[in-house]
């Protein structure tokens, strides 16, 4: 019998939740070839390919689904086991502050991990813009928050994010001039980017659409009234990635940092900091 390698089976985990090898790869801290090739060596010892693959995005195969359910369980008792024997007493309660966009990329795996880890930890997470999350961490409402970097507070790096234009594949309203925006409020970095970018190449635009709301955007665009400047990692897979090619400019990339309040020097705010640092 072939040995399960936990290592590459979080790899496994990674690129079937992030529906994608670059950002799976990513989430591991490997680069997208190595473990491309880690798990081309686990489908050639199963016999079974754990992955479809296209130009787009990657689908799990129905052996990939059977293996990620093991894995998964596999994965949270060694790291139950681990925190078991090192952390046996870690209790309270931790509120986490995430932008939407972040979300889905950043808590599912870590927060998932952690509170089997520490099943006497109760975690509230809070979804607001970066720039509504600061002034709860000044005053301490949050014990951490996962935002985007700015000069108005300090924080440790977690990753750079691609910011990228959305648009809807049925209506190509990016050819419009003015251009219609849907943006979030004033404070929104990924916003201020944008129109810089369109600033520079003296592209006209108008804003159609402002919302603290990720969802609000994402129903412009779709319903083809306007593009939005989205982390890469909230692009519904609906969604078209407009580019250059299709006349819109490079807007750059973003940080996302963990920030933490006065209140979060406590062991368990230290664990899920670690967990977040580590796993993201």
């Amino acid at each position: 019998m072939k040995k399960l390698d936990l290592d590459v089976i979080e790899m496994v985990i990674a690129v079937a939740e992030a529906k994608s090898f670059v950002r799976g790869a990513a989430v591991v801290h490997r680069s997208a070839s190595a473990v491309s090739m880690q798990i081309k060596s686990l489908e050639d010892a199963l016999g079974k390919p754990l992955f479809k693959r296209n130009t787009r995005h990657v689908e799990v195969t129905a052996e990939g689904l059977a293996l990620l359910e093991y894995g998964r369980k596999m994965l949270a008792l060694r790291q139950e086991a681990w925190a078991m024997i090192v952390r046996p007493e870690v209790t309270g309660r931790i509120v986490l502050g995430v932008p939407d966009d972040y979300a889905p990329s950043l808590l599912p795996t870590t927060l998932r991990q952690f509170s089997l880890a520490h099943p006497r930890v109760e975690i509230q997470v809070i979804g607001r813009p970066s720039s509504e999350l600061i002034p709860l961490l000044e005053d301490c409402t949050l014990d951490l928050a996962c935002i985007t970097r700015s000069p108005r507070i300090s924080g440790e790096h977690i990753r750079f994010e691609p910011i990228v234009w959305a648009g809807s594949p049925s209506r190509a309203v990016w050819q419009e001039r003015p251009l219609p925006l849907a943006v979030f409020e004033h404070g929104s970095v990924a916003r201020e980017r944008a129109i810089a970018a369109l600033q520079r190449q003296d592209i006209s635009f108008r804003m159609s659409y402002e919302s603290p709301s990720l969802t609000g955007l994402v129903s412009m665009v779709e319903a083809g009234l306007a593009v939005a400047p989205l982390a890469l990692c909230g692009l519904p897979e609906r969604l078209r990635r407009l580019t250059q090619q299709d006349g819109l400019p490079d807007i750059g990339q973003v940080e996302i940092v963990l920030a933490r309040s006065a209140r979060s020097k406590r062991p368990p705010c230290d664990y899920l900091a670690e967990q977040i640092l580590g796993g993201a």
